[in-house]
C-alpha cells in the first residue's frame, strides 16, 4: 500500500458542478492523444481520481480558485509515469477548458476521520425511504472487507437534509451520498484513503480526504 498523491493546480474558469465522468474521459482521451509510448492509454484500476473542487453557484456550475486541484492516487512505483504524462494537459470537460500545471508530490496524511464527497454502491430495487440504512449497510460491509475499524454516517449538507449526491454517467444518472468515517486509527485511514469505499473510483466516487479539506467541490 506505498502509494502518493499528484496534485496539479488548475487554471481555468468554471466547470460543471457534476464533472467526474466528464473529468475521466477527458483524461482518457487526453492519454490516447499522447504521441509517447510509454503512456498508458487508459486509467488502470489501481489509480484513482478526484473530482476538482471550486465555489458552487448552486445553479449547475462551479468557479475555479486558486484552491482548485486535479488530484490522482497511485502506486507510488507509477509518480513519474503520471507526473510526465499529465502534466500541461489542456482537458476539455464538456465545453470547459482547463489546464493543468504545477505539479505537486504528496504523502497521504492520516486522520482520525475522513470523509467523501460522493460514494456510489449497485443496491437492488428497495422502497425509497430504506435507501440510506441499505446505503449505511453497505459502507460498512466496505469496510469490513478491508479490515477497516470505523464509524461510517452520512452527513448533513448546507440545508439540513442528508447530502445526496449524484452523477451523470453517459445521461444515467447514478444516486449516492457523502459518507464520513470516524474513530480510524492511523493505518486504517491511509487504507481508506487508498482503497475508497463503493464503485466509480475513476469518476472520483469513493474518494476520501482528512476532514480538514473542507471542500466545497462538485
Amino acid at each position: 500500500m506505498n502509494f502518493l498523491e499528484i496534485q496539479f493546480a488548475v487554471v481555468g474558469k468554471t466547470l460543471p458542478a457534476d464533472h467526474g465522468y466528464a473529468l475521466y474521459s477527458a483524461v482518457k482521451k487526453s492519454l490516447q492523444a499522447a504521441e509517447e509510448p510509454a503512456f498508458p492509454s487508459d486509467l488502470p484500476p489501481e489509480v484513482r481520481l478526484s473530482s476538482i473542487p471550486g465555489i458552487p453557484d448552486r445553479a449547475g456550475m462551479i468557479y475555479l480558485n486558486r484552491y482548485s486541484r486535479f488530484r490522482l492516487r497511485c502506486p507510488s512505483e507509477q509518480v513519474q509515469t503520471w507526473y510526465r504524462s499529465l502534466q500541461n494537459q489542456v482537458l476539455d470537460i464538456r465545453g470547459h477548458l482547463i489546464r493543468l500545471v504545477r505539479p505537486r508530490i504528496t504523502l497521504p496524511e492520516p486522520s482520525e476521520v475522513l470523509a467523501a464527497r460522493l460514494v456510489t454502491f449497485k443496491l437492488n430495487a428497495i422502497d425509497h425511504a430504506d435507501v440510506p440504512r441499505y446505503f449505511l449497510e453497505s459502507c460498512q460491509r466496505g469496510l469490513k472487507q478491508l479490515e477497516i475499524s470505523g464509524k461510517a454516517f452520512i452527513p448533513s449538507d448546507t440545508n439540513g437534509d442528508l447530502a445526496r449526491r449524484s452523477l451523470q454517467i453517459k445521461g444515467k444518472k447514478v444516486v449516492g451520498y457523502s459518507v464520513v468515517v470516524e474513530n480510524l486509527s492511523a493505518e486504517d485511514s491511509l487504507k481508506l484513503q487508498w482503497y475508497g469505499l463503493g464503485g466509480r473510483q475513476h469518476f472520483g466516487c469513493g474518494w476520501f480526504y482528512p476532514v480538514k479539506e473542507d471542500f466545497d467541490a462538485a
